[in-house]
């Protein structure tokens, strides 16, 4: 019988390739994933992701929603409330952090029920909210009535020069279904693009645009032309979301997610327009140093926010009737364009 014997230093490689196997192996089993719609969390935030917690971008936000249903799921979603209630519901579990959800406003309750019946598990973690605000681009005579209501928009000097929401609900609701001023604004609008639009505005092109505060507040700081305000009568709200899909992934990273409600991470989070849903008290101590321009920006007065409205999800009556009611209020063609 013949015997192998193998060198001590060949052994020694085996081994430690042996262990550098096993190591690799055991950071595949425990990887995280957050997936996420680019530009929808905070850079600042993001950086603080522990191990073995990973974030993985996407440029559509329909990806984001498919991702929970593909095999193997991710352990986190970020997602805006009107599409976290596309979230097959056996797709999602408890999110967790009881504690957490504790501290947040009445307001955001039911957002982290996606909308569901009082006393249902939060499965949401509803991390900022923001008002859809207008932004107005030298126009400062429009500021006085643009600080009491949304029928600035229909002002004749912005006809054709206002950018509106991609989303005929949010339209809908400036005006709060009224069907001759939704009518009137369709008329105006030069473009339906809250994402992009907002290009236009810079360069010119529109005067007016509607869109979500957090993507405001960047810009205020280094473009004296332009102006933000919530009217007076206040605003549909636009929600960031983190939701847990069923997954084997671990729980989520709870000291993480509550260092949003802390400084130094959550003064950084408002100096960039995003605002979590806190008791009043607590963001007007934060908001102290701020211009007061801004703070009034990123915590309007009570009476103004209570006037603030979510937009849970519709039933298929109410689906059908707003429909019926966008295509009623199409503008009718200008003279000379074909129909």
């Amino acid at each position: 019988m013949t015997s192998t014997v193998f060198p001590r230093r060949q052994v020694l490689r085996f081994v430690a390739a042996l262990g550098l196997g096993l190591l690799a192996g055991c950071r595949r089993q425990t990887r995280a994933e957050l997936v996420a719609h680019r530009g929808d969390l905070p850079k600042a935030w993001v950086a603080q992701l522990p191990a073995p917690w990973q974030p993985r971008w996407l440029e559509d936000p329909a990806a984001v929603v498919a991702s929970a249903s593909q095999s193997p799921s991710p352990g986190l979603l970020q997602c805006l409330d009107g599409w976290a209630t596309t979230v097959p519901a056996n797709r999602l579990q408890p999110f967790g952090g009881a504690a957490l959800l504790a501290r947040l406003e009445a307001v955001a309750q039911p957002v982290s029920r996606l909308f569901g019946p009082e006393g249902s598990a939060a499965v949401a973690f509803p991390w900022a909210c923001s008002p859809w605000v207008l932004l107005l681009r030298r126009r400062d005579d429009l500021v006085p009535q643009a600080s009491e209501d949304w029928d600035v928009l229909l002002d004749p000097s912005l006809k054709g020069g206002v950018v509106l929401p991609s989303s005929p609900r949010v339209v809908i609701d400036l005006v709060q279904g009224d069907p001759a001023k939704l009518r009137r604004l369709r008329a105006q609008a030069l473009a339906y693009d809250d994402r992009d639009g907002l290009n236009l505005l810079l360069t010119g092109v529109a005067a007016a645009a509607v869109v979500p505060r957090h993507r405001v507040v960047p810009l205020l700081r280094r473009d004296p032309r332009l102006r933000a305000l919530l009217p007076a009568t206040g605003a549909p709200l636009s929600w960031n979301l983190l939701l847990r899909p069923v997954s084997e992934q671990p729980a989520p990273p709870l000291d993480w997610l509550g260092a949003i409600f802390e400084p130094p991470l959550l003064s950084q989070l408002l100096a960039a327009g995003w605002v979590p849903p806190l008791p009043r008290g607590l963001l007007e101590a934060r908001l102290q140093t701020f211009p007061a321009s801004m703070a009034h920006l990123l915590l309007p007065p009570p009476a103004v926010w209570q006037r603030c409205r979510s937009l849970p999800p519709l039933t298929a009556q109410q689906q059908e009737s707003l429909q019926d009611l966008w295509w009623q209020t199409t503008p009718d063609p200008a003279p000379g364009k074909a129909s």
